[in-house]
């Protein structure tokens, strides 16, 4: 029988790509962090990558470095290729991720009609044809004023040009590439990525979207691919065999009919070997980023190319790297059937550096998970550093390792929810004693019920729970937290995790028993909690679930609610926040007709903005009737009233929920004001932001108990 050590040997085995071995198959693939100065590699980049080699990750790729800096650059921070003085920072890179153990491979990029920076400094975009067809913008309509600006700002306001490349543009683009390479070789790197994707300047040429061009360099699949097999060969001169040549391709462009098909990569990967590649790293992109951002590259789906590097490896010899939500299993699976030789992992690394450590050790659970909110990505649409919602130390790794308490402390925790468990989880791995009381049947609190929506919140649940066990927290489920029953347990800190306040609009019925907030919902459909105000069917198929065991379980709710959903066809959703906009598309999806009032402009905020952009999209796929600037009226019976644009309107609404008026507030943290020595407020309780607030907020608290 096989012990947990040995679950991943595919994936835990040593590998080679080119001159370059490697301890195990796990590979951080490129993920801007935006913390150079003029090009120049700082520290807090290498704290970055070090604590991703020091967790044990066998290759880490660099963020996209420019090969002519600043030209071609996305992003003023990014860091640059173009001259010796670059040198020094990835010698200090390579340097310090060989010490930890790893092995060090920097990618190269001309961002072509994404650089930014041209735009800024009022250089025209190189592109292999001028642009013909105009983004779907409409998405961003659901952007805020102050994210709006942060995005201009990046580019001054500036609207972009176009330079179709000529000949002598190009002679130069490859020598760019090829002294690009010579410097990561003389700083000590291990390997060079080529970037052929993402819509960046060679990608671009290799796409028929993008390439209109009639010379040697456009038309058939070895045209296109020109450019790139020059870049190859030119970059293999300038290395030698001493470097590693990594070549990073689409397997699909997503979003337009004449994009880079699967077939097209794979012929490409073929000529790009037959040019000196040692290894091809299979990627996807969706064109538009404001419309399909989230199947590429930042793919929602797990394992979404794993059929693409599969297509790619039945066509060339040397190896390939999987990447696209690929999580340890998909990545052991995917290797052990031969559809990958390397799996990348970027922000599951990015939410926990340690994962290949904790795997080694033959403890997978303890891996905290990526929850896929794109809160990091969110980050670089405006060149700041990107930030995690489950890992408060990303970008800031000096916060590890957590400093041991010098004395023990009894804390009492009140609330079961992602706050009050991130306080227990790291105030026991301090050393602290730890007791946490919730009223409720269960752990997680708003995370276990946003677990039906979001199936990925459920992950960071069972990890939340796995890790305060593991810790000795003690937990008293179904336990009324009052200041007397506090005071008994004699604690030394209190802390306040109850979450926020929902409140019922002023409105006439909105008394009525068809009306929910996401409280009574969720009574409802855990069969747990005051369900007093429920009507009597509603209540009795609650207790039924409940008796079955259904709804203890999220996974086997969502299942159930496909067939069988308490509730009428038509729904009204109240609010098109976060909460709001999820509860629609899951109502939807389950047949229900679905309006959804939002009084101001933007859905889904907070969000983050690719996130925020497909799930409007996919409440709109799915029939939500969405109406925004919506100011809620009245509520009967039978419909409910609203007034748009000075009209009053009216839907049917066999069902309401509310999911606006919500609003931090702590009574019991007043109350316990002078009753107890110490109280401190986290999460929702203290400032609505969801998930990351909750994580953040009692990091911020615990690690200084």
């Amino acid at each position: 029988m096989k012990t947990r050590s040995q679950k991943y040997p595919h994936l835990l085995s040593p590998g080679v790509i080119g001159p370059m071995s490697l301890d195990n198959r796990v590979v951080l693939p490129a993920m801007d962090m935006n913390m150079c100065e003029d090009g120049e590699i700082e520290q807090g980049d290498i704290d970055h990558f070090v604590a991703r080699a020091a967790g044990g990750t066998g290759l880490i790729i660099t963020g996209c470095c420019a090969v002519a800096y600043p030209q071609g650059a996305a992003s003023t921070k990014e860091p640059g290729l173009s001259e010796d003085r670059f040198i020094p920072g990835l010698k200090a890179l390579a340097d310090a991720v060989h010490a930890a153990g790893s092995k060090l491979c920097v990618q190269m990029t001309h961002h072509g009609k994404v650089a930014r920076v041209d735009t800024l400094n009022d250089i025209p975009l190189m592109v292999p044809s001028a642009p013909r067809v105009t983004p779907d913008m409409s998405a961003m309509a659901d952007n805020t004023p102050a994210e709006l600006q942060k995005m201009g700002a990046v580019t001054a306001g500036k609207t972009a040009t176009f330079h179709e490349a000529d000949h002598d543009d190009l002679d130069w683009l490859v020598r760019c590439f090829a002294e690009a390479a010579g410097r990561v070789k003389a700083a000590g790197g291990d390997a060079v990525e080529i970037h052929v994707a993402h819509g960046y300047i060679l990608g671009a040429f290799l796409s028929r979207a993008d390439n209109k061009r009639t010379d040697e360099y456009g038309g058939s699949l070895a045209n296109r691919a020109k450019l790139t097999c020059r870049v190859i060969a030119a970059v293999k001169e300038e290395v030698g065999g001493s470097v590693a040549i990594i070549v990073r391709v689409a397997g699909k462009e997503y979003g337009e009919d004449d994009g880079l098909s699967t077939e097209e990569a794979a012929g490409a990967a073929t000529l790009f070997q037959a040019a000196g590649a040692d290894a091809i790293h299979v990627t996807g992109w969706g064109r538009n980023p404001f419309s399909n951002f989230t199947d590429g590259p930042l793919p929602d789906k797990l394992g979404a190319y794993i059929e693409l590097s599969a297509a790619v490896k039945a066509a060339v010899s040397i190896p390939v790297i999987a990447v696209g939500r690929v999580l340890p299993e998909i990545g052991e699976k995917a290797i052990a059937a031969g559809q990958a030789d390397f799996a990348a992992m970027g922000r599951q690394l990015l939410a926990d550096p340690d994962l290949v450590v904790k795997l080694k050790a033959g403890t997978p659970e303890q891996v905290r998970p990526c929850i896929n909110c794109y809160v990091c990505v969110q980050e670089n649409f405006w060149d700041a550093t990107p930030l995690c919602a489950v890992n408060p130390a990303l970008g800031n790794e000096t916060l590890l390792p957590l400093l041991p308490t010098r004395t023990t402390r009894h804390i009492v925790v009140v609330g079961a929810g992602p706050a009050g468990l991130e306080v227990a989880r790291v105030s026991a791995e301090r050393g602290h004693r730890v007791t946490v009381l919730d009223s409720s049947d269960r752990l997680g609190g708003t995370l276990w019920f946003s677990s039906l929506t979001t199936p990925d919140n459920g992950r960071l649940l069972r990890w939340l729970a796995s890790e305060t066990k593991r810790l000795g927290v003690d937990i008293r489920l179904k336990t009324e937290a009052t200041v007397a029953s506090i005071q008994a347990l004699s604690p030394d800190v209190v802390v306040v995790a109850t979450g926020a306040v929902r409140e019922l609009p002023h409105v006439p019925g909105a008394d009525l028993p068809h009306v929910h907030t996401g409280d009574t919902l969720r009574a409802l459909m855990t069969g747990s909690g005051d369900v007093s105000q429920v009507p009597l069917f509603l209540r009795t198929m609650g207790k039924l679930g409940k008796l079955s065991g259904i709804t203890k379980s999220a996974t086997a709710i969502r299942q159930i609610t496909r067939k069988f959903l308490p509730m009428g066809k038509n729904v009204v959703v109240v609010g098109g926040s976060l909460v709001g906009l999820e509860l629609a598309e899951f109502l939807a999806d389950r047949g229900r007709h679905v309006t959804l009032l939002e009084e101001g402009q933007q859905l889904g905020v907070p969000m983050a903005m690719p996130r925020r952009w497909t799930a409007v999209r996919h409440a709109g796929e799915k029939g939500v009737i969405i109406h925004r600037h919506a100011t809620l009226q009245r509520i009967t019976t039978d419909y409910v009233e609203f007034e748009v644009g000075g009209k009053t309107l009216s839907t049917r609404a066999d069902m309401v929920v509310v999911a606006s008026g919500v609003s931090a507030a702590a009574p019991l943290a007043d109350q316990l004001d002078g009753k107890v020595a110490e109280v401190h407020v986290v999460g929702d309780a203290t400032e609505v932001d969801y998930i990351e607030g909750a994580i953040h907020t009692a990091w911020a608290v615990a690690t200084k108990l």
